[in-house]
């Protein structure tokens, strides 16, 4: 006879299980409603065919979001072979094309010019954005509000970080690859679960007095916030897209050194060291090295192997920090007006 044992304090905290959070439209009705009955029951497709903003659109970020986290982790109440259920995947089809129709739209293609170099390329590209600096926002005049605010928009990803890029790794061969797997060995911590990402992010939201159980907020996180996260999903899970995850990769790697140094000034102002600033201290110095990696060996390297990939791997850029823009400047808004950037139904 099996005897059950309760899980540690420790075990608790690295799990991955969430309740589904209150829907939001008919597009999330739909679909919760059929994640609590018999695996691969019909899903009201109807439901979510036309929607104006997709990228900011709560309804359809959140039950994407949903679909994808079956992938991620278990979701209370729900038979885990919904994950490959036909029903679920057409559904979830379905939204991915107003995903990919949103960012084809966003996003402008590259020139041949642009795909013959494509390392040179991502320079230009990072080096070209506009977007608003939310961190340097943060560095200098964000309250300890705002920035915990922050904290729960990024535990999104953070608390599975390198888990969505980690999908190239059997997508990927030779030296790609290895560039891939030299990168995200760093992210979970060179074998070490205290060292992590995820689990500094996680020691971060503690010092904050936030709750680090995965998922915690979900209800909270607008859409824009859930669709940084589905884009990183939506191209890892998708092989034909692989090109796209590596440029969204290379990009958030060349991007974020500097914001993390910025993030952690900012918490020491406000008179905080670690553990609170590790996972931010860890990034500068890892990013610092990851950035030379993904702009050259993986993503320039995967252009000269496979050369038809080059469009994909700087449009996979160029969405990630389009999206991150939007990101931030929905922040940015909501924190000028003196509001809250989170759902403030969610609470």
């Amino acid at each position: 006879m099996k005897t059950e044992v309760a899980p540690t304090d420790r075990e608790q905290a690295f799990s991955r299980s969430l309740p589904l959070p209150p829907s939001r439209g008919p597009i999330t009705a739909s679909l919760f409603a059929a994640l609590v009955e018999e695996v691969d029951s019909p899903i009201a497709t109807d439901s979510g065919r036309h929607v104006d903003d997709v990228l900011t659109d709560d309804d359809l970020q959140l039950a994407l979001y949903v679909c994808y986290e079956l992938h991620y982790a278990e979701l209370k109440g729900v038979d885990a072979r919904w994950e490959w259920a036909p029903s679920l995947i057409a559904y979830r089809a379905m939204l991915e094309s107003q995903l990919e129709a949103a960012i084809s739209a966003l996003v402008r293609p590259c020139s041949p010019a642009e795909s013959a170099d494509v390392g040179g390329s991502l320079q230009q590209i990072v080096e070209a954005d506009v977007g608003p600096s939310l961190s340097r926002y943060v560095e200098t005049g964000a309250s300890l509000e705002q920035f915990i605010e922050l904290a729960i928009h990024r535990s999104a990803y953070q608390l599975k970080e390198a888990d969505p890029h980690s999908w190239a790794i059997p997508r990927l061969t030779g030296a790609p690859k290895a560039a891939l797997v030299e990168v995200q060995s760093d992210e979970y911590g060179g074998g070490s679960v205290e060292r992590m990402h995820s689990v500094l992010f996680a020691n971060t939201m503690a010092a904050l007095g936030l709750d680090a159980s995965y998922g915690r907020y979900l209800a909270q996180l607008p859409g824009i916030t859930l669709a940084t996260v589905n884009l990183m999903s939506f191209f890892g899970l998708h092989r034909r897209l692989r090109g796209a995850l590596v440029g969204h990769l290379a990009a958030f790697e060349m991007t974020s050194s500097v914001p993390n140094r910025r993030y952690a000034n900012a918490l020491r102002r406000m008179g905080y060291d670690s553990p609170a600033t590790d996972f931010y201290d860890e990034h500068v110095e890892a990013d610092a090295v990851h950035e030379n990696i993904a702009a050259w060996d993986l993503a320039h390297g995967l252009a000269r192997a496979e050369p038809w990939l080059a469009p994909d791997i700087l449009m996979g850029a160029r969405a990630l920090l389009a999206v991150d823009g939007l990101w931030a400047t929905h922040l940015m808004t909501a924190w000028q007006r003196e509001e809250s950037s989170l759902r403030q139904s969610g609470r």
